[in-house]
């Protein structure tokens, strides 16, 4: 009765097993790329965690740019796709693999789990309304569980004017919310709730002075003044000979690149941006 017992037991954990990896969608290649990665890495899990960030994310140069690959499935899934980037996988890949170098077990399940804690509100995969959509509410979820540290406040920034509203008055341009009245008033209520939070940013005129406070791969955002949304693109921020540059995907080069110009002169150029926001990685 006992060993019956025992293999009924050990059926429902290989069942739960397949029930968590249904949920998850990630090719061979990946999953190569990432131990490929995890092993580079392992000597340097000693580093500083935004050096470590900005090592793995400069290990990710000329990777293309693809843009919406967390949307090929109706039914949300933990996407995982190194080979294909777009500027929020790219920082969300970077965090998510430093964390998994110094993490106990560095491995691709580890991976997988840090992943889902970053991307998703409370670190858990729960529908599409889950994922956290505005890059304001995401460092401000991921704040809450010491993954990252919001810079803007300290850093003499202003408080960031933001009515979101996009994604819910939008629901056309969103495959998800098409025919999902319900899932669309799921996104309405968040898009409030952050909308009245106190988020801080530092205006295009004021970056230049703070140059000097920031870190090597401290995670960047560009605040922007087009309505319903808080932000138009996420980098990586790195220092060279004194000044302040940007690693990102881009989609105007269609591949990830530091910026060719100092990230002051990027943030001029960028006519609707209004400024940034900044947030470190925490050990």
């Amino acid at each position: 009765m006992k060993s019956k017992i025992a293999f009924i037991f050990l059926i429902l954990i290989a069942l739960s097993g397949r029930l968590i990896a249904s949920d998850i969608v990630i090719s061979s290649m990946d999953k190569a790329m990432i131990q490929m990665k995890l092993d580079k890495f392992a000597l340097d899990r000693s580093l500083p965690m935004g050096d470590l960030m900005l090592k793995i994310g400069l290990d990710f140069l000329n990777t293309p740019y693809v843009a919406k690959t967390l949307d090929k499935t109706k039914e949300e899934k933990l996407v995982i796709n190194l080979h294909q980037l777009d500027c929020t996988t790219f920082a969300e890949n970077c965090l998510a693999l430093a964390r998994t170098v110094k993490s106990d077990k560095p491995n691709i399940e580890t991976f997988c789990s840090a992943l889902e804690s970053i991307r998703y509100r409370g670190g858990k995969l729960d529908g599409y309304a889950s994922r956290l959509h505005y890059f304001s509410e995401w460092i401000l979820d991921n704040e809450d569980r010491r993954h990252v540290q919001s810079m803007a406040a300290q850093m003499g920034g202003k408080l960031l004017p933001i009515t979101l509203n996009f994604m819910s008055s939008h629901p056309q341009e969103y495959p998800q919310l098409i025919n999902d009245p319900a899932t669309t008033a799921q996104i309405k209520a968040i898009e409030e709730k952050v909308s009245a939070q106190k988020i801080y940013f530092i205006p295009v005129s004021q970056f230049e002075s703070i140059e000097g406070m920031v870190r090597d791969g401290d995670i960047v955002t560009l605040t922007t003044s087009i309505p319903g949304i808080d932000v138009s693109h996420v980098g990586i921020l790195l220092k060279k000979d004194g000044r302040v540059y940007m690693l990102h995907a881009s989609s105007s080069i269609q591949k990830v690149v530091v910026s060719n110009e100092p990230f002051t002169q990027y943030l001029i150029k960028s006519k609707k941006t209004t400024g940034v926001m900044i947030a470190r990685p925490l050990e």
